[in-house]
């Protein structure tokens, strides 16, 4: 059984035992390839959700209403991302293990892996539904093959073609558009196709791992992460998003690559903050 944190997300503190939904952060950003700071998303994440509201009026619920247990941040090697990658894999073996489900706070996108590795091991037929503006494909970033440019290859890996699902994807090298092509399913720019994907999903029970890199959304409204890119979706389109995935057999999630310092004004930690919330929401039966 998980111990609880001194300081959870707002609501977040249900006993374990009673939890549907357990969160964990994995303050982890060594591999990232611009600007670095992920590693404080998490808490800042924590610490600043207590400037909104635990009501949603997007959906009618409460976090109140919720039984969800916030685990705290994992202590991680920055010097090995296969180390990091590995405690993250454990943490979400225990939470799949007491019949919870886990959801991962980053963290730049490599966490991503750590998770899918425990959520697949006990789903093998797991399919992915990732919301990014980077294809992350590639085979190896400067040689390294664990890194947040690699981790939807790495997850590729695991689950072969045809079970992962990418949305508004709008940037990375050419291989990674024409690896697209081959082996997942690639929705440029926005979210067209994925009511269509979700139905059918959700008509077949098939477990999902849900991803999302916060960068999906335009710099304009979110300029707080790493490798910001021109023309993403907005606040809106995620949310209207995030309830059509979570319609789905979704089994393990993650929010990722907000990067707090970036950010002076704090917008971008406060809409991170609602995007977890929407999430949660979403997501508890």
């Amino acid at each position: 059984m998980l111990s609880s944190n001194v300081e959870t997300f707002i609501a977040c503190d249900a006993p374990y035992e009673e939890a549907k939904i357990v969160l964990f952060g994995a303050p982890f950003d060594s591999t990232t390839s611009f600007r670095p700071g992920a590693r404080f998303g998490s808490a800042a994440m924590r610490h600043e959700s207590f400037g909104i509201e635990t009501y949603s009026p997007y959906q009618d619920k409460d976090l109140m209403d919720c039984a969800v247990f916030d685990s705290g941040d994992l202590e991680l090697c920055f010097g090995s991302a296969e180390a990091a990658l590995q405690d993250i894999t454990e943490r979400a073996q225990t939470i799949l293990e007491d019949g919870k489900l886990p959801l991962l706070i980053g963290g730049e996108h490599l966490v991503t892996l750590g998770a899918v590795r425990a959520v697949a091991e006990k789903y093998p037929d797991l399919h992915i539904i990732h919301f990014d503006a980077h294809a992350d494909l590639r085979q190896d970033y400067l040689g390294a093959e664990l890194s947040h440019a690699c981790v939807i290859r790495r997850c590729h890996d695991i689950l072969g073609d045809g079970r992962i699902h990418q949305f508004c994807i709008r940037s990375g090298d050419r291989e990674e558009f024409r690896f697209a092509d081959a082996h997942t399913q690639m929705h440029k720019f926005d979210f067209s196709g994925l009511e269509e994907l979700c139905s059918r999903l959700a008509e077949a029970k098939t477990p999902v791992y849900f991803t999302i890199d916060l960068d999906c959304l335009d710099p304009s409204a979110f300029p707080g992460t790493g490798t910001p890119e021109a023309g993403g979706v907005t606040f809106l389109q995620l949310l209207a998003a995030i309830r059509t995935v979570a319609k789905t057999n979704v089994v393990g999630a993650d929010v990722n690559e907000l990067a707090p310092m970036l950010d002076a004004s704090g917008v971008s930690t406060a809409m991170a903050c609602k995007v977890l919330r929407e999430l949660i929401l979403a997501l508890y039966k």
